[in-house]
């Protein structure tokens, strides 16, 4: 075909095509209202599947939440135990440690109080007080007030 053939042959082709658009304009008037009809009938169909799937959907969601999230939340929760690593055990020998220091200090104390006590029990009470720097007299025992005061020679230590 030539250059010119084609150029004929599609406006043919035009031409064609306008006429059955032209042939249709009656098929297309008819069927308008009825397209209309069909939209409006659809949209009151889909809004009548709406009002019916939101109870289903509310119904489903509240089953879900009941049911199935309770187990799928015990079963993320297991597997985030099995994954996590295991923790180091920490030392406890500090706590002993430390239990064992406040038994001796309560020991000793106890021990000081004791000796005190005894040693006030078995000296008499006879009024009179030893000078400072004196030794004790043999069965007495020994003036608290003279181990606290100290002699004049360990204050310049």
């Amino acid at each position: 075909m030539s250059r010119s053939d084609t150029h004929r042959s599609a406006g043919g082709a035009r031409n064609r095509a306008r006429s059955a658009a032209a042939g249709l304009q009656p098929a297309v008037a008819q069927i308008r209202p009825l397209v209309r009809n069909a939209g409006a009938a659809a949209r009151r169909q889909s809004g009548r599947a709406r009002a019916w799937a939101a109870p289903q959907l509310e119904h489903a969601g509240q089953a879900l939440q009941d049911n199935i999230a309770p187990k799928a939340a015990a079963l993320l929760s297991a597997a985030a135990r099995r994954v996590e690593p295991v923790r180091p055990q920490r030392a406890r020998w500090r706590k002993l440690v430390g239990a064992s220091a406040v038994t001796a200090t309560a020991s000793a104390l106890a021990a000081a109080a004791r000796r005190r006590a005894k040693g006030a029990a078995a000296a008499p009470d006879t009024g009179t007080v030893a000078e400072p720097g004196t030794a004790p007299e043999p069965g007495t025992a020994p003036d608290p007030e003279d181990a606290t005061r100290g002699s004049a020679a360990d204050d310049t230590r």
